[in-house]
Parts: structure tokens; sequence; C-alpha cells
């Protein structure tokens, strides 16, 4: 589902996963998680990704002005969660562009796949212009050389 636009930049294999349980909250009137929450949980898992590797929303706002929004999402539903149900929400960086993080994700029940969801991070100024990525969080999301490949 890559876009032409998106660099050749070194692909990540490393995989961050982050556990939710659904609540009565999360489901509709039939008892199964509303479609809109697995976008939700994904948002949690990434951000949580984020933070894992040492990097913060909030800091990247007050120190550069800068902000990280949902470009494109695509999700394809294989199977629904219900009440109780322990999730987990497995991300993977993709690929980075000058302005962008390209992420897989799968939300899992057990070795079942419910959801699949491809998103593209853009950053963005607070006016809302496309931005390159800080170097910082270049270096977060895409380990060292040290690691087997480079930024």
């Amino acid at each position: 589902m890559r876009s032409a636009s998106v660099s050749s930049q070194p692909r990540s294999q490393a995989t961050h996963t982050h556990p939710i349980r659904v609540y009565f909250e999360d489901t509709d009137a039939g008892g199964m998680v509303y479609y809109a929450n697995y976008l939700k949980f994904a948002e949690r898992a990434r951000t949580e990704m984020l933070r894992s590797a040492g990097f913060s929303h909030a800091e990247m706002v007050a120190q550069d002005g800068l902000m990280l929004v949902v470009r494109r999402c695509t999700a394809e539903f294989h199977r629904s969660a219900r009440l109780d149900d322990e999730l987990v929400v497995e991300t993977r960086v993709t690929d980075l562009a000058g302005a962008s993080i390209l992420l897989d994700q799968a939300i899992r029940r057990g070795s079942d796949v419910l959801v699949e969801i491809t998103v593209t991070i853009a950053c963005v100024t607070k006016e809302g212009r496309a931005t390159r990525l800080p170097e910082r969080l270049r270096r977060a999301v895409v380990p060292s050389a040290g690691g087997g490949r480079s930024p």
C-alpha cells in the first residue's frame, strides 16, 4: 500500500506491542467493539510506541511547535472483539519519508488478527503545513546503525 512518494529508507522490523482490555464503553448495542474504537486503540499504541522510544508528543509541540497528524488511514476489519477481551496492538514502522512515517498495525486477540491498519503520520507546523520530521524523532523510530540500520 506504499505510495511512490514514500522514500526508500530502510524498513524497520521491530514491533512494539501494547495491551488493551475491552471495556463496556468500547462496545456497541450488540456487545461488540464499535469500529471507531479500534482506531482509538491504534492511536494509543502509536503514542506508547513513541513514548517507549523516549519521544514525547508534548515535548515536540512545546520545543519545536510541531505536531504529528494522521494523513491517511486504511483499516481492514476481520473479526470483532467483545467486552472484557484482552487485545494486543502491534505497531511496526515500515517506512520514513521527509515529513511522514508509514506504520502497519495489527490488533490481535491471541493469535487471531481482528483488524489490520496502515497509517501515514505527517509532521506539521501549528499552522498545518507539512514539515520535515525532527531528527530526534527519526532516531526514536529507526534504530541506529549499530542495530543494523541507519536513519
